[in-house]
């Protein structure tokens, strides 16, 4: 029984660390969308390192990595009358670094043919996401001995 309960320990743990990993941190940089008021409308964010599906762009002569899907939102905030720029996160607010991303990078220049609003429909991701309970449920089941899901089971 210590078993399962420290991998579902270990996982719920990492599962919050990874949503922590979500929330804007300081030295984050990221492309914000406001309305003509200068209210916030929405964010993506842009990556320093190299990861699996991420794109290298440059944004004001610095070098970024971003999602495809971050592109074509640039594009569309901008139709929708938005300003959109590259800010950074410094502790205590939000600081201009870079304006009109949507001129500098378009999604032709990173190999996308589609319309901005065709590829914002589509999933961003891979194949669909796996729900926590399910994965927490699938970390419990057994099936190496006799095809038995279960102790109880055999």
């Amino acid at each position: 029984m210590l078993k399962p309960a420290t991998i579902l320990a270990a996982f719920l743990c990492a599962g919050s660390t990874a949503l922590a990993g979500a929330i804007p941190q300081p030295g984050d940089f990221y492309l914000i969308s406001r309305d003509r008021g200068g209210h916030f409308v929405g964010s993506h964010k842009l990556f320093t390192d190299y990861a699996h599906g991420l794109n290298k762009v440059s944004y004001c002569e610095r070098s970024y990595f971003v999602r495809s899907h971050s592109v074509a939102w640039t594009q569309v905030e901008s139709e929708r009358g938005n300003t959109v720029q590259v800010e950074f996160n410094f502790g205590r607010g939000w600081r201009p670094i870079c304006g009109n991303p949507e001129q500098q990078v378009k999604l032709e220049d990173i190999g996308i043919t589609v319309s901005a609003r065709d590829l914002l429909a589509e999933s961003d991701e891979p194949s669909a996401p796996q729900s926590r309970l399910s994965a927490i449920g699938a970390m419990f089941s057994d099936t190496s001995e006799e095809g038995h899901a279960t102790y109880h089971t055999r």
